[in-house]
């Protein structure tokens, strides 16, 4: 379906061990441990990653049973601050000392921690160069066994399923020896994945013109091309009764926030994703939805009503961008949710401690009020995450619509031996009223269950989701 990146901005420290000085003949010198230092081999615990931290860069390792690859992170340090890399325009990775052999990680993008282990050193193993372009038996067979091991070490899910990944090797292994070609082998990995009709599973052959993509997803959820958005916009806008030169909206050519004052008095509220807004980066990114938010929390709020907040048709992106809308949606601090990672190879139920995600209020106007959330199976991943995280809004608040689509966790992006990448999912988020409930494959369910984008609907003008939300808004006040 539609891929995401994740993060938390976290605070860097260097913790030092203490020096201990002594007397000796002559002056005062130091003893004891030298002063701890990120640099060296780090394992983090569960996503299969090794960290080398030296020379003022930061590279990661894909690992599983068979293998030790490059991965696609090899950041150079930000000058000035001490445990922060930065590779291009992505989201800074930060990397905190919590004593000599331990450490966490966290991406600006992201929320969560990861935690770090020092280790001796890099394997040995890890000094695979991948081969682009190199097809037969042993080469193909090399490819498979690293994307088959990735998933049977990594993919939480199979079970929820109902696939026997191990039949799976069994039935393509012998298919990916004897293909002939790229393409060949290609659709042997696909064919693998496919019927896990997971959005957050993929597969990419940049090196081919047209770089040749594959994505998972469900088969009730076609995907939408740019006709059907722009379609599903103009409906909502002639169904909210507001023109559309009057909406205000943030984004460029491709609208990611828009608001209107509907006739009634009620704020409507659009975010159609959390990536990509300005394609300069995740900071740039944040600016322009943090410069929305403040209008619409702001100038734009004046004499609301309530408000309705549409992620019908959300294609996900950042969580740390979702939960920047849910801190403006209460005062008071609270947990949005749990999540944590597989980490244990040979058992899918083994996961990391996990980790509570806290929402924290907006420092400026924020709205206490009734909140309306309009969801669909568009929305998707972090508007999902989003969604789930206002289940526990300490204020009256109402879902109205219908399942989001089920996908939640960050994706792990890897590469092969061949140089093509792929990705996938390796984490739970966890209800956070109860610790265990997570929506994976169903989705976050309405409170009020109404039909979203039915085509009679479309055509008629009509939007029962928006005309209950409206509803509900007009009593709960």
């Amino acid at each position: 379906m539609i891929e995401r990146v994740r993060g938390r901005r976290a605070a860097t420290f260097l913790l030092a061990t203490t020096v201990a000085l002594v007397t000796v003949a002559g002056p005062a010198v130091a003893t004891g441990p030298p002063r701890a230092t990120l640099d060296g081999t780090w394992r983090m615990d569960g996503y299969g990653t090794l960290v080398s931290i030296g020379g003022g860069r930061l590279v990661t390792y894909d690992t599983t049973g068979v293998s030790c690859l490059k991965g696609l992170r090899d950041a150079p340090a930000v000058e000035g601050a001490p445990g922060t890399f930065r590779q291009g325009d992505d989201a800074a990775v930060r990397v905190e000392l919590r004593g000599r052999d331990r450490a966490v990680l966290s991406f600006d993008d992201n929320v969560g921690h990861r935690s770090l282990r020092r280790i001796a050193s890099l394997p040995a193993a890890c000094g695979e160069e991948p081969a682009p372009g190199r097809v037969g038996r042993a080469e193909n067979l090399r490819v498979f066994d690293v994307f088959w091991q990735t998933y049977a070490e990594n993919y939480p899910f199979f079970a929820a399923k109902h696939v026997d990944w191990d039949a799976v090797r069994e039935r393509y292994r012998p298919r990916a020896a004897a293909a002939a070609t790229e393409d060949e082998l290609f659709a042997v990995l696909q064919q693998m994945i496919e019927p896990l009709h997971d959005g957050h599973t993929g597969i990419l052959n940049a090196g081919v013109t047209p770089p040749r993509h594959f994505g998972g997803h469900r088969p009730d959820v076609p995907t939408p091309s740019r006709d059907d958005l722009a379609r599903l916009e103009k409906a909502v806008t002639a169904a909210s009764g507001v023109p559309a030169e009057k909406w205000r909206r943030w984004g460029g050519e491709h609208t990611a926030v828009a608001y209107a004052r509907l006739p009634d008095g009620t704020g409507l509220l659009r975010v159609t994703g959390f990536q990509n807004f300005t394609g300069r980066g995740f900071d740039a990114d944040r600016a322009l939805l943090d410069g929305a938010l403040d209008e619409v929390f702001g100038p734009l709020a004046a004499g609301r009503r309530g408000l309705v907040l549409d992620l019908r048709v959300n294609g996900g992106g950042s969580d740390r961008l979702a939960l920047h809308v849910a801190g403006r949606l209460t005062d008071r601090p609270y947990v949005a949710y749990l999540k944590h990672a597989r980490n244990d190879p040979a058992d899918p139920r083994r996961f990391t401690r996990a980790e509570p995600v806290r929402v924290t209020p907006h420092h400026g106007l924020v709205h206490t009020g009734p909140l309306a959330v309009l969801t669909g199976p568009l929305t998707v991943s972090a508007g999902e995450t989003l969604t789930q995280a206002l289940t526990g809004r300490p204020y009256p608040t109402a879902r109205i619509g219908e399942n989001t689509y089920g996908i939640f966790s960050d994706t792990l992006d890897r590469v092969l031996p061949n140089g093509w990448t792929f990705t996938l999912p390796n984490e739970e988020y966890q209800s956070a009223a109860d610790g265990r409930t997570t929506y994976d494959g169903t989705g976050v369910p309405p409170t009020d269950r109404r039909p979203v984008f039915r085509p009679a609907d479309l055509a008629q003008g009509r939007d029962p989701a928006l005309t209950a939300a409206r509803r509900w808004l007009s009593t709960a006040g």
